[in-house]
Order: C-alpha cells, then sequence, then structure tokens
C-alpha cells in the first residue's frame, strides 16, 4: 500500500501531504478542485505519469526485487519524482530512469481509467478459473506444474530436433567442410613447440659456416698449451687450474663443432618450408596450440554429422512421447475447466447483475498448446465485443472480474487507482459500483474519486479536495465533516436537512457493509 503521499507546486496545489490508509480511499470535492490533479501526481510519483510537480513522493511498503532493481529495500521504500529543469525519479534516494521505476511500481499499482485488456487476457482469465477449482481440489495446482514442465521439456526437445532438420539439409556440405578442415591441419601435422625448434635451427643455419670457421681458428690455441705447462712448471706453479680450463674449453668446442656439424644433414629448404606451413597456421589460428585444438572441435562436429541419424531418431521418439504427455496432461486440465466454467460463468453474472449489467458469455475453445494448456476463455457481454462496449460498461465488466480473482486471493493484491467509476450511474448502479469495491479493498487499496454519495459513503478514509481561494488543499474529514460533503453532493451547494439526514444514514448504513 502507498502509506503517505507529498505533494509540492504542482499547478493550484502549493502543498498536499496525506497519509494514507489500507481500504477504499475515496476523494471528493467540487469541480474543478483538483481531484484529478492529485490523483494524477500520486500516479507520477512512481513514474505512472508525467507532471511538472517540484516534489511528488509516496512511501509504499512493496517489495523491491534487490537483484533485478538493484536497490535495497527500506522498512518503507520512498519513490520519488522532482522536477527542476528536468525530470528525475528516485527510490530510496537512488536515481532511476522513469521506464525503470514505473516497471517497479507497475507489480503493485494499476491505474483503471483506460481501456486497459490485460484482466481479460486468457492466462488471466485462466488463472481464475484454476484458482476456483484449486479451492475444491490441490490436484489442479500439481497438475499445472507437471503440465508445464513437461510442455517446457517438450518445446526444448522439439526445438533441438529443428536444429537437426535444418543441419541435415546441408549435412553434405557440413560434413565435407569439417573434414577439409580437419585434413589441412592433419597434412602439416604441427606439434606444440615445433616451431620454437626449428626457428632455432633456421638461427644456428644462418651463421653455421661462421661458427665452424670461429671454432677451427679457436683450436690453434691447444697447439700451445704445452708451452704452457712448461712455463708453470718452470715457475713452480701448479698448473691444475690450466689444465682444467683447457679441458672445459676443448669439450665446449667439440660439442659445438658436433651440432654445427650436424647441421650438414639438414635440408634448409625443408626447414623453411616447415616454418612457413606452421606460420600459416598461426596466422590463421593464433597458435599452434589453437589450431589443434580447432582440429580436436571439427573431428567433434564431424562424428556429430555421422552420428547425427542416430540422435534425430531419438529426438523423435522422445518428441513422441513428450507430445502425448502434453496432450494427456492438457486434456485432463480441459477436463478440470470444463466442468468448473458454468458456475464461473454464473458468479460472474452474478456480480454483473448486480452491477445493472448483462450477462456476459463466456467461450472456451481449443488453441494451440501453450504455457497455460489448450484452452482459450473469451468474454462477451451483450453478444458485443470487448473493444466495442462502452467505457462504463467495460469497467464494470473489469470490476466484476476483479471482483471474482480477489475471492481467492490469500495475500494483498496491490493499489488501484480509479477516476470517476461511478460517473453517470443512477443511484442504484453507483452503490452496486461501491458494493463490489468496498469488496474488492479487502485484498486492494483503492484510491477512486466520486461525485456520488454511495460510493464515497462506503469509504474507509476520505479526503476532500478544495479550493482556497486559488490554491488547492486537501483535508481527510471525520464523521461530521464527512455527513456535510455528502450533503453537499447531494444537494448541491444549499445544503438541506434532508440531504444532511440522507448522508448520515449512507454512512451508518455502510458501517456494515463487509
Amino acid at each position: 500500500m502507498i502509506e503517505r503521499f507529498y505533494l509540492k507546486e504542482y499547478l493550484s496545489f502549493k502543498e498536499a501531504e496525506l497519509d494514507l490508509q489500507p481500504g477504499l480511499v475515496v476523494f471528493t470535492g467540487p469541480s474543478g478542485s483538483g481531484k484529478s490533479i492529485l490523483m494524477e501526481s500520486i500516479l507520477a510519483s512512481v513514474g505512472g505519469a508525467s507532471c511538472d510537480a517540484s516534489i511528488c513522493e509516496s512511501s509504499v511498503t512493496w517489495q523491491i526485487d534487490e537483484d533485478n532493481v538493484g536497490i535495497s529495500n527500506d522498512d518503507i521504500n520512498v519513490f520519488k519524482h522532482i522536477k527542476k529543469e528536468k525530470s528525475r525519479y528516485f527510490i530510496n534516494n537512488q536515481s532511476l530512469s522513469k521506464k525503470s521505476i514505473s516497471k517497479v511500481a507497475s507489480a503493485y499499482l494499476r491505474h483503471l481509467s483506460l481501456k486497459d485488456f490485460s484482466d481479460f487476457k486468457n492466462e488471466n482469465l485462466l488463472e481464475i478459473l484454476d484458482n476456483r477449482v484449486g479451492a475444491k481440489s490441490q490436484k489442479i495446482t500439481k497438475l499445472k506444474e507437471k503440465y508445464k514442465e513437461t510442455f517446457l521439456e517438450y518445446q526444448e526437445v522439439k526445438k533441438a530436433l529443428h536444429v537437426i532438420a535444418q543441419e541435415e539439409k546441408k549435412i553434405v556440405e557440413l560434413k565435407e567442410f569439417a573434414a577439409y578442415e580437419i585434413k589441412k591441419i592433419e597434412d602439416i601435422n604441427p606439434t606444440v613447440g615445433e616451431d620454437e625448434d626449428l626457428l632455432q635451427i633456421k638461427k644456428e643455419l644462418s651463421k653455421k659456416e661462421k661458427v665452424l670457421g670461429s671454432i677451427e681458428s679457436a683450436n690453434e690455441i691447444f697447439n700451445y698449451e704445452h708451452l704452457v705447462s712448461s712455463a708453470l712448471e718452470a715457475l713452480d706453479e701448479q698448473s691444475g687450474f690450466f689444465d682444467d680450463a683447457m679441458n672445459e674449453l676443448r669439450s665446449v668446442l667439440e660439442s659445438a663443432q658436433e651440432r654445427f656439424s650436424a647441421l650438414d644433414d639438414v635440408d634448409v629448404e625443408e626447414v623453411l618450408n616447415r616454418i612457413e606451413a606452421l606460420s600459416g597456421l598461426k596466422r590463421r589460428y593464433g597458435s599452434i596450440e589453437e589450431a589443434l585444438e580447432y582440429k580436436r572441435q571439427k573431428e567433434l562436429e564431424l562424428k556429430k554429422y555421422e552420428n547425427i541419424e542416430v540422435a534425430k531418431n531419438d529426438l523423435h521418439v522422445r518428441v513422441e512421447k513428450l507430445s502425448a504427455e502434453v496432450k494427456e496432461l492438457a486434456d485432463t486440465l480441459s477436463d478440470f475447466r470444463t466442468k468448473a466454467l458454468p458456475a464461473f460463468v454464473k458468479d460472474l453474472n452474478s456480480y454483473l447483475n448486480s452491477l445493472y449489467l448483462r450477462d456476459a458469455k463466456i467461450h472456451m475453445s481449443r488453441v494451440d498448446y501453450d504455457l497455460y494448456g489448450q484452452d482459450k476463455l473469451e468474454i462477451e457481454l451483450n453478444e458485443t465485443e470487448l473493444s466495442k462496449i462502452s467505457t462504463g460498461e467495460f469497467n464494470r465488466l473489469r470490476l466484476a472480474v476483479l471482483a471474482l480473482k480477489s475471492e481467492f486471493m490469500s495475500g494483498n493484491g496491490g493499489v488501484l487507482m480509479l477516476d470517476e467509476i461511478d460517473a453517470n450511474l443512477s443511484g442504484e448502479e453507483s452503490m452496486s459500483v461501491a458494493k463490489v469495491l468496498k469488496k474488492l479493498s479487502k485484498h486492494f487499496q483503492i484510491f477512486v474519486i466520486s461525485h456520488q454519495p454511495q460510493l464515497t459513503s462506503m469509504g474507509d478514509q476520505h479526503f476532500l479536495v478544495y479550493k482556497d481561494g486559488k490554491i488547492s488543499k486537501t483535508k481527510e474529514l471525520n464523521m461530521d465533516e464527512r455527513v456535510n460533503e455528502i450533503a453537499r453532493i447531494i444537494s448541491g451547494e444549499t445544503v438541506s436537512s434532508e440531504a444532511k439526514k440522507f448522508a448520515r444514514e449512507l454512512l451508518e448504513a455502510n458501517k456494515c457493509v463487509s
């Protein structure tokens, strides 16, 4: 519910603050006093309308989906719209776009001013019907869960089968391409690290002649080795260090000579061609490792293509099995609904009759399977499509549907905002609307603008919107003030004692209305 609303500087309003209660909240006042402006500003505070108010702010008990919205819940969440140079929207002082804040609020608040057909959508009507069945038997709840689970699996398997069918059309081309890609890499047959080894060989080949010439020249030093040994002996110096150094040098030069001499058997042209082939793979795939991984993936694809007929047959079997299960579950669901439909229609028409409307007809037809089964419900009023009935009839029919829905609601349904839903109705018709709204107010907080005493007298909370000079103001009315206001609605500006008496009688009588 909305617990508090604050408005500052909007058209004829300088400031308004409302402490709101659950149930049916009625706004009355003379024409032009600012009732519609106030209603519009409440909607604007949660992104449901546009206005130029400096501030319009609603404190609500709604729970925000923290993961999706990215805003933490407070004990009371505050929705705010501020207009300076441009409009800005906030929840708990964190900025959001108008679209985002409206999306959050739409889960809790509905404005029933226009011909919104959402209440007559098939899934909503089926939910009302199923809830009525569920009140007598819990079987339908488990049945719906099982049907939905089976239907979703059926959809997934059908999708997989469709993909295979599409692949099958070009299977020859896909197999040839996969085999071609595998062969390109197999022809080169690379190994990890091979490219680095070949580059090292290429480097050594490029300096082979120079290195071998240098080694040959350096070997001359060993022709004078004995002279150094003799000199050290003459000096009575130990020659071990010199012998060790010469032995180590001899080992290095011999090892290098063997390594470079071994390159005599290497085909330079073959090395260069191999390097170029590996470079081509690296240019295309990024590295030898990636080329080998690509080859592995193509081998898996080729295996899948070769086994596609087996997979296709398996999927066909699963589709047929799931299709039979979906049909069986949907048929059982339809049986429940078909049996419950006459009572559903009867109770709907009971509400419609109390609202002074003629009976509605509900047609149940079979459609393609979807998440809700195979049933489609369509409502006609006076044998007329909903799109062609009057706004007044449409709104009263919608109230009847909401009343049916509320019969099996366990919690609070949020906030309903209505403009002058009882406009141009007779006293009896207005009272019938008021009674339905009173019933709905057990599950919804309802804001309604009214010019009729019947609906006004049903309110759990009553605000007067009036002008003080050119300034619009609001006031929550006590019992005596409500009597005076309802009497004004009945008799006009000159309030008669008879009007006051009738107003008090209405209020007293409606205290007992549940």
